[in-house]
């Protein structure tokens, strides 16, 4: 079919839409509940014993804001992917916190091992890290994934992977408030890496979950 023909018989057939909402509008819809699902996972579990002594660290504050901040990032990202005409570098809006947070993490390891310390070089099985991530993450998961499919699936792996990205990121922010484990080598492989694993396993079905209606390459066949 020539590209005249196409855009005949595509415009032929086409129906009135509604204008999606520009991404930093859509983002606030999406953090409103994604923050109030967080906050009472949060209160339901109860704060750590230490969370006032906590809180006064360096560390700890600029982890918990490097966390917070990569999934918000990563939620505008996989909004603005689905607009044509978008520049490219919006997708790697999350990259700075997330480099931040690792950064963070492997000083901390690093940190553990020139004072020898055992607490923060011994590494043991912690599947709660990765339950309560998901836990938390899956509603917001499912509210993004929502929103990404009410626009134009340009970039599915990508798109995907930040929606995976946004949603465990918030959650391993919210595990950080009830969940007593600050040892940088435990937080490294369990926490960041049960946000790397479901971010990689989401981005393995974007092509399959972010598709084009099926009448629409049906015309482009």
């Amino acid at each position: 079919m020539r590209t005249e023909e196409l855009i005949r018989s595509i415009a032929a057939d086409a129906k009135p839409l509604r204008r999606l909402a520009s991404p930093l509008h859509r983002l606030v819809l999406w953090l409103v509940p994604t923050l109030a699902v967080s906050a009472t996972i949060v209160y339901m579990m109860g704060l750590r014993l230490d969370i006032g002594q906590k809180m006064q660290e360096t560390k700890f504050l600029v982890e918990l804001a490097a966390t917070t901040a990569t999934g918000i990032l990563a939620g505008l990202a996989a909004l603005c992917s689905g607009y044509p005409g978008r520049p490219l570098w919006e997708r790697a809006a999350p990259l700075p916190p997330l480099a931040l947070w690792l950064g963070s993490l492997g000083e901390g390891c690093w940190q553990s091992i020139v004072r020898r310390s055992e607490d923060g070089t011994l590494l043991m099985p912690d599947l709660i890290c990765f339950l309560a991530i998901l836990l938390v993450g899956t509603v917001p998961a499912l509210l993004l994934f929502w929103m990404v499919r009410r626009a134009a699936p340009i970039a599915p792996v990508t798109t995907m992977a930040l929606t995976a990205l946004a949603a465990s990121a918030i959650g391993a922010a919210a595990l950080r408030l009830f969940h007593p484990q600050d040892a940088s080598l435990m937080v490294l492989v369990w926490q960041f890496g049960s946000v790397a694993l479901l971010t990689l396993m989401a981005s393995l079905f974007g092509r399959r979950l972010l598709r084009w209606p099926e009448a629409l390459v049906a015309k482009t066949k």
